[in-house]
């Protein structure tokens, strides 16, 4: 068998729904890919000192902490930057070595015959490739193709939850249990004694601990910048100097804003940074002032004609193109060969771009969009919402949220949403709201048929929303006028689709295609235990929903 240049199949997006073997349809290289590969070898080698460790009282906060940050690096259009990749592949192993020497000394077992547990890094970046490409996701053509789906399956859900967990430590919300599950997980795809029930556990495990972890980044959020409030956000631009902020750090964006007051720069949000207007501790900045563009099918258009710095901050980064590579800056876990990195939360290489360029000729109006609809909000109105149920004015609720992209077919979301009844709610969250979020629904009895919940970490918001309202009427949440409707693209969906899978919510309607590492049989029992099913056409979907 001819040997791939590469493999990888963890996004929608993959060539031809299979998989990435020349290059990835991310822009992701074969030299990246594998490297990506080797870190993940590496973490697991880590992982099983990190496992023994916690049996004999050791406990190691940068091993921790490391195991998250490299797990998100390895997210869909993170990080293609070797370089970067080569330092995360030794400080892997150089925090292995010093975590051992910690669990000898307490009397744990340190002689692992996994060979992650002694792997060595070349002495060379194209010597690392090299070891990465015997160690990738097919490396086994031997092993049993269902379990190694869930592998995967468990893996991606990991690399999910480790986002969420990178960005609620950052904001000082950390709980052992969600780190302790991470280096579990990576042990267990060492391990050839699990069965498909064993594997199946797993992965639900996984959608527990996402639950938690987007519990922790929620209380990171709203303790730090309050609990989302309506708000009315301009599509339009002022006049002036500009800095665009993507992505879903809200850190950033919060230092960002002090580090730009009084400079006269406006600051704009672009994707998944939309419901940050609705925080009060960020939204009291006066320069803070609306959205420009819409997510990832415009991405690289919208970056290559907005008229200031642009900083990334964390994930969904298209490929850059050279017509602005030169204004785009990253911080968080972002790298890019050749783009210029913010790694100590000093802006001023942003604020002095954005002051050197041209920015906004004149006002532009356009447009304003609703956000701040998280669960504070929704379930302050909860009466009401009970009462037009109770009366009919409401007949059912949609949740339709998750990703974005750049595949054809997501046009699906969008005429989902103008087709809905009038006496229907809608609830989005993620990126995949771009395909609507402008859409003009109306209202019902004062509440806005059209809910914007927040970035896709506010899958808690929507959770802790289906729950109260389950509550309120003494049902289940599967017996609730309630349909999820969901696009995936990356490895957050897949976290956020376990957790769902974990709190037994069934009929979850998925798409715009499903996963390619997810086989026939492990589909067979996603449709038989939780009825989940590919999104059809609008029309038959609206009707086996309705009646």
């Amino acid at each position: 068998m001819e040997e791939m240049n590469m493999f990888c199949y963890q996004c929608e997006q993959t060539a031809k729904g299979e998989g990435c073997t020349k290059v990835g349809v991310c822009g992701k290289d074969p030299e990246v890919a594998a490297l990506q590969d080797l870190l993940v070898y590496a973490l697991k080698g880590l992982a099983l000192y990190a496992q023994e460790g916690r049996k004999v009282g050791v406990t190691d906060a940068q091993t921790n902490a490391f195991t998250a940050e490299g797990l998100f690096s390895i997210l869909t259009n993170v990080d293609f930057d070797p370089q970067r990749f080569e330092g995360l592949i030794r400080r892997a192993v150089t925090l292995r070595e010093a975590l051992k020497g910690k669990v000898r000394t307490a009397g744990g077992k340190t002689d692992f015959a996994e060979a992650p547990a002694t792997f060595q890094p070349a002495a060379t970046l194209a010597g690392l490739v090299e070891q990465g490409k015997k160690v990738g996701l097919k490396s086994d053509p031997d092993e049993n193709k269902d379990i190694q789906s869930l592998k995967h399956l468990l893996q991606f859900g990991m690399e999910g939850v480790a986002a969420y967990a990178y960005h609620a430590r950052i904001l000082g919300q950390e709980d052992d249990a969600v780190y302790a599950f991470l280096q579990e997980g990576l042990a267990a795809t060492l391990r050839k004694d699990l069965g498909l029930g064993d594997w199946v556990a797993l992965v639900l495990k996984c959608g527990e601990i996402n639950l938690r972890t987007m519990e922790l980044l929620d209380a990171g959020n709203t303790g730090t910048y309050g609990h989302p409030v309506p708000t009315s956000v301009p599509l339009g631009a002022k006049k002036g100097k500009a800095i665009l902020v993507s992505g879903h750090d809200l850190k950033d964006l919060a230092e960002l804003l002090r580090q730009t007051e009084g400079k006269g720069i406006f600051v704009y949000t672009h994707g998944e940074m939309l419901p940050a207007h609705g925080y009060p501790e960020l939204k009291k900045y006066p320069h803070f002032y609306g959205h420009y563009g819409t997510a990832w099918q415009n991405q690289a258009k919208e970056f290559a004609a907005f008229p200031g710095a642009i900083l990334m901050t964390t994930n969904c980064l298209q490929k850059p193109a050279q017509v602005y590579r030169d204004n785009l800056f990253t911080s968080g876990p972002v790298g890019w060969p050749g783009i210029t990195h913010i790694a100590d939360g000093n802006f001023a290489p942003v604020i002095e771009k954005a002051l050197a360029l041209p920015g906004f000729a004149a006002d532009t109006s356009g447009k304003s969009v609703m956000v701040g609809f998280a669960r504070n909000t929704v379930l302050g109105v909860a009466d009401k919402i009970i009462e037009a149920v109770k009366g009919k004015a409401i007949r059912h609720f949609f949740l339709v949220g998750g990703c974005d992209g750049a595949k054809p077919g997501r046009n699906y979301y969008t005429e989902f949403v103008e087709k809905t009844p009038s006496d229907t709610v809608v609830l989005t969250l993620a990126c995949g709201k771009f395909r609507f979020f402008d859409k003009e629904l109306g209202a019902i009895g004062g509440i806005p048929r059209l809910l914007d919940v927040g970035q896709c970490n506010d899958a808690y918001s929507a959770v802790q929303i289906a729950v109260a309202l389950a509550k309120a009427f003494n049902v289940g949440v599967n017996d609730l006028p309630l349909s999820l409707v969901l696009s995936w693209y990356e490895q957050k969906a897949v976290a956020i689709l376990l957790t769902l899978l974990h709190l037994g919510i069934k009929n979850i309607r998925l798409g715009p295609s499903l996963p390619a590492f997810i086989t026939p049989n492990v589909l067979d029992v996603l449709v038989k235990n939780f009825a989940i099913k590919p999104i059809s056409t609008v029309d038959a979907d609206l009707k086996a929903i309705l009646g």
